[in-house]
Order: structure tokens, then sequence, then C-alpha cells
């Protein structure tokens, strides 16, 4: 049995030395994604998806580089990825898919200005609603109407329709004190 012992130590110590960066990296990501969530005051439900989401990928590109670390064969690799990316390009295509959706609660998060507790009309040429947004999950936007509906549709959909913010919540209205001059 002939084991080349310098190239598993050095498979060992790159390991050691990715997880080391990657634990620091996440320290700091994390520590900034709060700060941003905080600012823009998200709800703790939606800061739990994003997190989480933020876990996935971060730990999917560690996953990667562990498999060049310890010599996968790239020809295999790149099949591998090629096969999964067709997917997910299906996947992003069709409207109805789940991970359209979760792609979705992505970008309501980050790039839309609708926030919980905003009261909005959805604006549709069949049908026009006005409500207060409740909740926004990672698959659903769930609003309740003036008359006391409560009505839910996918995120898809939501960043499909025209939306018109009506009143922001009370503390995207309130002056904050530090900005306050004496």
């Amino acid at each position: 049995m002939n084991i080349n012992y310098w190239v598993l130590y050095k498979e060992i110590s790159l390991t050691f030395i990715l997880f080391t960066i990657a634990f620091f990296l996440l320290l700091i990501l994390r520590k900034f994604l709060t700060k941003f969530m905080d600012k823009n005051s998200i709800d703790p439900n939606r800061k739990k998806i994003i997190l989480n989401l933020f876990y996935i990928f971060l730990y999917s590109i560690i996953a990667v580089i562990l498999l060049f670390i310890w010599g996968v064969n790239l020809k295999e690799f790149t099949l591998f990825i090629s096969s999964i990316l067709a997917v997910l390009g299906v996947a992003f295509v069709a409207q109805w898919s789940v991970l359209s959706n979760l792609t979705s609660s992505v970008i309501l998060f980050f790039f839309h200005p609708v926030r919980i507790g905003d009261k909005i009309r959805i604006l549709d040429k069949d049908f026009e609603l006005t409500g207060e947004v409740v909740d926004i999950t990672g698959f659903f936007f769930f609003i309740i109407t003036d008359e006391g509906e409560n009505i839910s549709f996918s995120n898809s959909i939501i960043l499909q329709k025209g939306i018109e913010i009506i009143t922001k919540t009370k503390e995207e209205v309130e002056i904050p004190k530090e900005n306050i001059e004496d």
C-alpha cells in the first residue's frame, strides 16, 4: 500500500485553512447582513429566511472548493454542475416552480420597497386589491384586505404585478432621533 503522505498533509492543511477562512468570513458577512436587516427594519421571519439562504450559498461554495482540494476529477465535476444548472435554468423559467418563488423572495427582500405593515394596492386590469401586508415568507406574500379577507400570493406573482404603496409602516415614517438637530 503506497500512500503519499505529503499530498495527504497538503490536502488536510488546505482544508483547515479553508475552514478557518470560511469561519471568519461567515462571522463578518453575518454581522453585515444583520446590520443591514436591522437598519431596514426587516421582519424576524424574513431575517431567518435570508440568513438560511446565505448559509446554503456559502456552504455550497465551500463544498466546491473542498472538492477541488481533495482532487475530484474536473471533467466529471463539470458534467455534474452542468446537469444541475440545466435543471435550475428550467426552474427559473417556470413561474410556478418552488425555486422561482425562493428567488422572488430574495428579490423582494433586497430590492422591493414593500415592507410588512405597509398598506398597498395591487394594480391589475381584472381587479384592484387594497390591504395591509401581514407577512412575506420564502414562498408567499400575505395581505389582509380592507374587508378583512386574508389573501396570499406567490412571491413570483407579486414581482409581476404593479404595487402602489399607500402608507408606509410607522418606523419608516418617523424621523430617527439621531437626524434631529439640537
